[in-house]
């Protein structure tokens, strides 16, 4: 039920307007002035507000702009014996939806009202989309309906105005670099750089330089100053992927430069001020790794601000449909294809695999099936030649779902028992199983079952 108030001095104009907008399915409030308005809107919540524009007390432009002042969210319109063209417009410009003059027909105030809750409606509607179009355009990679994944959403952007470390954890090709940027993208250094390193790509003699940079002649091969990350990233983000594959001698030197803020290239006199924010990534689990005297304590904590686990894709199944769905819109352009879809039957086999790779494997099996695939919708045989589909069996036998082969099994398991009950003899299993002797002897050859020579048959 739509709430409204009804803001007029006469008695009778706020009786008649409380009858008939009752009888239109309308809550209905009265004020008889504008203060008295105010007051009411301190006390309840309306949708729509229709106000008289001369009244004692506070008139309804000194109501109208009263009402803005304090973020009243409810449709006004304004409503006058005495009004003009001016007055019209002046009350729209200063916030009212309409304005109605009187006397005025009935159904031209239930017109009118219909016509601002259509607006409403469609502004809702419209500011809706905007949120979801933008809430893809900042997770547009990372494709999720699980509570687990909509969780990390809402804490991505929860922590993402502030410039705390952030620690992803997770396997191998969950995505953690996809994350790291959604959270620079919604984090007030959007408009700065974001530079990645994969601290486990590099060799840790090279390391050093690249965090740090150098300054011509610190080595045999530095011709010339180079940058380090930690200067290209400044009023950025550094995301330091693989974290936990840093040696020792160096978690000390970025434990030095995340406390002072400040680096100093190889070779280098003078220290330079950084402004970065730190988000790191790691397969490990860094807490053995520090009880294991791999990795610094006081490092591990300096990153470790907040914290953010991705779940493997085996413990949230149900994202499965809809990162098939993407990566088939993904690379059906790229691929020239004409692929449009799964079979649910293909579906549910991709939904009982464990995914070891997460969901780098899954992308890489849905491009893959959709280069083999000669029809518009995957199926099992798309899949069929590649490794991770044959590992399905890794599963108990006893998973398979699909009648066909099911009833294959079943067949044969009967054929057997129907042989063992009767010592072999064909004729006899035949009319135990109802069927005709021919027919028994077709299905011993299909499943390569022998039976002995029948006696008398």
């Amino acid at each position: 039920m739509k709430r409204i108030l009804v803001v007029d001095d006469e008695e009778n104009m706020r009786h008649m307007l409380s009858l008939l907008l009752r009888r239109e399915g309308y809550g209905v409030e009265t004020a008889e002035d504008g203060q008295k308005a105010l007051e009411r809107l301190q006390e309840s919540e309306f949708d729509l507000i229709l106000c008289d524009l001369r009244m004692p007390v506070m008139d309804g432009m000194a109501f109208l702009e009263a009402a803005r002042e304090k973020g009243v969210d409810a449709t006004i319109i304004m409503m006058s014996a005495y009004g003009t063209v001016d007055t019209a417009l002046e009350a729209i410009k200063r916030g009212a939806y309409d304005y109605i003059p009187k006397p005025f027909k009935p159904d031209e105030v239930i017109l009118t009202l219909k016509k601002a809750e259509e607006r409403e409606r469609l502004r809702r509607e419209n500011l809706a989309l905007r949120e979801e179009l933008s809430r893809r355009y900042r997770f547009d990679q990372l494709v999720a309906r699980s509570q687990a994944m909509e969780e990390i959403f809402r804490t991505v952007e929860r922590v993402a105005a502030f410039p705390s470390s952030v620690l992803i954890e997770g396997e191998s090709g969950t995505g953690k670099e996809l994350l790291a940027r959604a959270l620079h993208r919604l984090s007030p250094r959007s408009e700065g750089p974001f530079v990645a390193i994969n601290c486990g790509a590099i060799p840790h003699s090279l390391l050093e330089s690249e965090l740090f940079g150098y300054v011509r002649g610190a080595f045999t091969d530095a011709v010339r100053d180079k940058k380090g990350l930690f200067v290209e990233a400044h009023r950025g983000t550094l995301f330091l992927d693989e974290v936990g594959e840093l040696p020792l001698d160096l978690q000390v030197k970025l434990l030095r430069v995340l406390q002072d803020q400040e680096v100093r290239p190889l070779g280098g006199q003078t220290s330079r001020k950084v402004d970065v924010r730190i988000v790191s990534a790691t397969a490990r689990d860094l807490e053995a790794e520090v009880r294991a005297g791999r990795f610094r304590a006081d490092l591990y904590y300096r990153l470790n601000v907040v914290s953010l686990k991705i779940p493997p894709l085996r413990d949230r199944p149900e994202d499965i449909p809809l990162l098939v769905d993407h990566f088939i819109r993904k690379y059906r352009a790229a691929l020239g294809v004409q692929v449009e879809g799964i079979t649910q039957r293909a579906l549910a086999r991709l939904m009982r695999y464990s995914w070891p790779g997460n969901v780098r494997e899954l992308e890489n099996a849905v491009e893959r099936a959709m280069v083999l695939c000669e029809g518009k919708q995957l199926d099992l045989q798309d899949f069929r030649l590649q490794e991770e589909i044959h590992a399905f069996g890794s599963r108990e036998e006893s998973s398979e779902l699909r009648l066909k082969p099911r009833m294959k099994e079943l067949e044969r398991r009967l054929l057997q028992e129907a042989l063992k009950r009767t010592q072999g003899n064909r004729t006899r299993a035949a009319n135990l199983l109802g069927i005709t002797y021919r027919a028994l002897l077709n299905k011993l050859h299909e499943h390569g079952i022998a039976g002995r020579a029948d006696e008398g048959k």
